[in-house]
Order: C-alpha cells, then sequence, then structure tokens
C-alpha cells in the first residue's frame, strides 16, 4: 500500500507540473505539450508498476528463502536494476545456503567428537573410581604404593588428553600463535626427545641420529618440537624391546625434513589413510603387523589415538606437512616436511 500512495503522489506531481507547463506555454504549443505530457505520465505509471510487481515477488521470494528454506533461481528477472537486485540477491542467497550445510556439517563434527572426547574420558575416570576401593583395602605398603602410582598415570594421561585437546581446538579455530623464524631442525628434534630419554631407556628402544647439523626451516620451534616428540612416541609405543628409531634430518633446495622410522611391525595398508584421524586406533594388522595404537608386547600402554593428530595440527598450522607409510625395511615412517617456498 505504501509503495502504491507513492506512486499516486508522484503521478499527481508529475500531472500537475504538465498542467502548470501547459498554462504557461503559447496557445499554439498547449496541445502538443498536453499529448506528450500525458505520455510521459502514462509511461511512468506503467513502467512503476511492473517495476513494483517485480520488486513484491522478490520480497516474496526472499521472505520464503528467510521463512521457508526453499532454494530459489533468481535468474528469471529482465535487464534492469532489479534484475542486478535479484543478482545479488542470489548470491547472497547461495552463499547463506553454502554456510548453513558447512555449520550443519561442522555441528555434526563436533557431536561425534564431543561422543568420541566422552567416550575417551570416561574410560581412565572409570577405571580412577575402580582403584579408589583397592587402594582403601591394600593392606601392604607396597601394593598400596603400586596402585598410588598407576592412579597417578591415569590421572595424567586424563589430564594430557585434554590439553591436546584444546590444542587441537585452537589450530581448528585458528587461535594458535605460531612464530616464524630459522629453526635448526638437528636441535628442534634434540628438544622434541628430551622428555622421552628415560622412557626409551626403560623399554630398552635406542634412538639413532643421522642429523644434518646446519638443517634450517621457518617456522616455531616450540610447537614443531612438539609435533616430533608426539610422533617420537608413537614409535615408541609400537617398537619392540630391542629395537630401535631412527631420526634423519635433511635438507636441500625445496624443503628441510624430518623421518623418522621405527622397527616396529608397521601400519597395517587399511589403517595407513587414517592414521592421522583423531581417536583412531585402528582395527586391522596384515603382514604380522599390528593395530595402530595397539602397543607391543612389554611397551608402554596404548594412548588415546589423538597424538598424531595434535601433531599434524601443529605441523600444519606452520604450512609444513606430514606423511606416514610403511619403511621399505619394515617398521612406521613418518616424515615432516617445511617447505622452503610455497607456490
Amino acid at each position: 500500500m505504501g509503495s502504491y500512495a507513492t506512486l499516486v503522489r508522484q503521478s499527481l506531481l508529475l500531472a500537475a507540473f504538465v498542467l502548470v507547463v501547459t498554462l504557461l506555454a503559447p496557445m499554439d504549443a498547449k496541445l502538443w505539450i498536453v499529448g506528450v505530457g500525458a505520455g510521459a505520465l502514462v509511461f511512468f505509471v506503467v513502467v512503476s508498476l511492473v517495476r513494483h510487481r517485480q520488486v513484491v515477488r522478490l520480497a516474496q521470494e526472499v521472505d520464503e528463502v528467510l521463512h521457508s528454506g526453499r532454494r530459489l533461481d533468481f535468474s528469471n528477472y529482465r535487464e534492469g536494476d532489479v534484475a542486478v537486485l535479484a543478482n545479488e540477491l542470489g548470491k547472497m542467497v547461495a552463499r547463506l545456503q553454502r554456510t548453513s550445510s558447512q555449520l550443519a556439517l561442522e555441528r555434526n563434527a563436533l557431536s561425534d567428537a564431543l561422543a568420541d572426547i566422552s567416550h575417551q574420558i570416561r574410560t581412565p575416570l572409570t577405571a580412577v573410581g575402580l582403584m579408589l576401593p583397592s587402594i582403601e583395602r591394600a593392606d601392604e605398603a607396597h601394593e598400596r604404593k603400586r596402585l598410588v602410582r598407576e592412579l597417578e598415570s591415569m590421572i595424567e594421561r586424563v589430564s594430557w588428553l585434554v590439553t591436546a585437546l584444546m590444542k587441537i581446538a585452537k589450530v581448528d579455530a585458528g587461535a594458535l600463535q605460531t612464530a616464524s623464524q630459522p629453526v635448526n631442525a638437528a636441535a628442534m628434534a634434540r628438544r622434541a626427545f628430551a622428555p622421552l630419554e628415560m622412557s626409551y631407556d626403560i623399554h630398552d628402544v635406542a634412538l639413532v641420529w643421522d642429523v644434518d647439523e646446519r638443517a634450517i626451516f621457518q617456522g616455531d620451534e616450540g610447537w614443531t618440537a612438539e609435533a616430533v616428540e608426539n610422533i617420537l612416541k608413537n614409535c615408541l609405543e609400537h617398537t619392540p624391546k630391542g629395537g630401535k628409531v631412527t631420526v634423519v634430518v635433511t635438507e636441500d633446495a625445496l624443503a628441510t625434513t624430518i623421518a623418522v622410522t621405527d622397527t616396529g611391525p608397521g601400519i597395517a595398508e587399511e589403517d595407513l589413510p587414517h592414521v592421522f584421524e583423531r581417536f583412531y586406533r585402528g582395527g586391522h594388522a596384515s603382514n604380522g603387523g599390528i593395530a595402530l595404537g595397539e602397543a607391543a608386547p612389554s611397551q608402554v600402554q596404548q594412548g588415546f589415538g589423538i597424538g598424531l593428530a595434535l601433531a599434524q595440527a601443529l605441523v600444519s598450522a606452520q604450512g609444513g606437512s606430514i606423511r606416514a607409510a610403511n619403511g621399505p625395511q619394515g617398521g612406521a615412517r613418518f616424515t615432516v616436511s617445511f617447505p622452503k617456498c610455497v607456490v
């Protein structure tokens, strides 16, 4: 109604203008001015009515998109400013629909992740709850100390899981602050191994170094060391007693590479595509191999399946890449690469 009222006012103003011009014009020009003015008025009214109908239809379609969620096509408008507006609205609707679909996928992924997190945390917490009565009933001091140490280990595992998940969440949100400066790859690798040195000794697994002391890459030493530490920990979990883990650091014109290879049974072919998935611990074994995440006999306790996912997140956040494969002589091989330039 408001648009029609505006149209009536504009038409009356145009008619009044034509009337005034007609009154002021010479007698022999009055008829010509009246004819031209009437034609202009009719043309103005017709064009305005057509545009008004297009705008009303466009508004109805936008309303249906907003309230009914329908997928509408704005391409059936002819050339003109309304067609330009319809085209822009079509782009906006398409973008909103893509965003809505993406949000739905992220919501489902978040729901699945929360379910996995709940399951992963519930398992050690259940174990903690079962251990407390055993500690209370233990009469011998030696047995009580053993149970307390196991309890501490469970609590540390849960704490590590929460910390790792928070770091991954920061990477996903783009909130992880990483430095970009020259890093000595060999020194970084030794820094990554330092917290695990005692564990390697306890489990009788040797670490062999083959590093280029001059290899440099552009990145964040702290976060990269944590990523490599998770890889070294994973290799320790899958290397049998008396085995070895080899760290090779090289640099060429294209990239700086840190390769970590173990002498374990390797990764089952079915598990290779899923190595870096969160909470994936494998379920296949082939060629005498064990499933990914399954600790070798007499080795450290099986992990949560989050360490390699965290390693990938930390490396990718710096523009690097990480790959997993089986070595030509057996065992798993993880390769971290930092390119010299990005094309």
